[in-house]
């Protein structure tokens, strides 16, 4: 049995969010304000299959047609509406001919907010990166189901070694990449040239160099591309500067699991890390000080963490199948659901309460228009009934007056025979 924490939740102020797992799935998960901040799926697409596990998730959660792409096992992209899940657009990436999708995964996924001027309005880019390090930049039409609008760039981010994330900026214009044997590097996107690579840290007392190898990484600000903050499998957490140099500026050690998950804060300078052993704490990197853990004790390890951009909330999920709503200031646990699967990413729609309010009205005025059309028919209908059963009734009346008379005359005439 998977430990479970008994620290009571309060309840999360009104919020949606969306997980990915290891079977495929994409469920959707709401805390509306009439349930009292209770977190409950509401809804569920997509068939269990392993061959469909979700390894990236990116959404672009506009108020006009929003976007969500997910890139699964196979090697194929899906472009989906995240407000019912309805499919828009399936992309399959054929560049590398007799490789299997297994031996060289898609490690990273991007979903690009900015609309290019040259483009038309129902179509998206997409940056991806696969675990050999080969990158790409596609821009597809949602509206041409046969092939993408122009051809892609790609372009190697590595020589060596295996890619285990990307990360872009808020401006979208510079790129993160790292991973096992693989330094962190950025590029610009817009020319695909490499601008820094991260260097090792030197060896210690004992002459002893640290493996590459980084798990996650994040920009410490959206507006910033200079500062980075990654994460690594010695259990360490380094705070990048592109413009001073390219070791790190602060190197604290967290535990002693690797750092599987790192989100930024939207303060600048807090950073929320989840490692191998369920732990989940806010560090202030500015400094390299612990702030604290969050309370209650996760019993897998955290894959992925998303920060709210509006609600002072964090969400987190990993492979104890549970999504945790924590409270930022206090890092209490709000609210927790227990999704079954193994979970590898949950990302926030901000436009929830928006959104409710449209669909809520959209299904008011559908109702309305259907109970009025039930109404109609009923009222068309229900005098040709009537009028049925009243011309039946009146002819069942006029047989039994004529049978009567008919009886009358009889009985008349036998009578008459009688006196005669």
């Amino acid at each position: 049995m998977p430990r479970t924490t008994t620290v009571d939740c309060p309840g999360c102020p009104p919020l949606r969010a969306l997980t990915f797992d290891a079977l495929g799935l994409i469920k959707v998960i709401e805390a509306p304000e009439k349930g009292g901040g209770v977190a409950k799926v509401v809804e569920r697409w997509g068939d269990p299959d392993a061959s469909k596990c979700v390894l990236a998730a990116s959404m672009n959660d506009r108020k006009i047609d929003p976007l969500l792409a997910v890139a699964r096992k196979n090697g194929v992209i899906e472009i989906l509406n995240p407000l019912n899940g309805e499919l828009s657009r399936t992309v399959s990436d054929f560049s590398n001919a007799g490789v299997r999708p297994e031996d060289d995964a898609i490690a990273g996924l991007h979903l690009f907010r900015r609309q290019r001027v040259e483009l038309t309005p129902r179509s998206c880019t997409l940056l991806t990166c696969k675990t050999k390090g080969n990158a790409s930049i596609k821009t597809v039409d949602l509206a041409d189901t046969q092939g993408d609008s122009g051809a892609p760039k790609t372009w190697n981010v590595c020589g060596s070694g295996n890619i285990l994330f990307s990360e872009v900026d808020g401006s979208e214009s510079y790129a993160l990449f790292g991973g096992k044997g693989v330094e962190v590097n950025m590029w610009d996107l817009e020319n695909c040239t490499k601008i820094w690579t991260a260097k090792p840290p030197p060896a210690d007392s004992l002459g002893i160099f640290t493996p590459t190898w980084f798990t996650s990484a994040t920009f410490l600000s959206k507006d910033d591309h200079r500062k980075v903050v990654a994460g690594t499998n010695n259990h360490q957490v380094r705070l990048y500067d592109i413009s001073a140099q390219r070791r790190p500026v602060v190197s604290i050690d967290f535990r002693e699991t690797p750092i599987k998950a790192v989100a930024e804060d939207l303060d600048g300078h807090t950073v929320y890390i989840g490692n191998g052993s369920g732990d989940l704490a806010s560090v202030d990197i500015r400094t390299g000080k612990l702030l604290g853990c969050f309370l209650g004790k996760c019993s897998g390890s955290i894959r992925s963490i998303a920060r709210h951009p509006e609600l002072p909330v964090i969400a987190s999920c990993g492979l104890d199948s549970y999504l945790r709503i924590w409270d930022i200031g206090t890092r209490q646990l709000l609210s927790s659901v227990f999704l079954k699967q193994h979970l590898t990413k949950v990302v926030f729609d901000t436009n929830f309460t928006e959104e409710v309010k449209h669909v809520a009205a959209d299904l008011a005025v559908h109702e309305s228009q259907s109970i009025g059309e039930i109404e109609t028919a009923d009222e068309t209908e229900k005098p040709a009934m009537k009028r049925k059963k009243s011309s039946s009734k009146e002819k069942e009346g006029i047989k039994k007056l004529k049978s009567k008379k008919r009886r009358k005359n009889q009985e008349h005439d036998i009578a008459a025979a009688d006196d005669a």
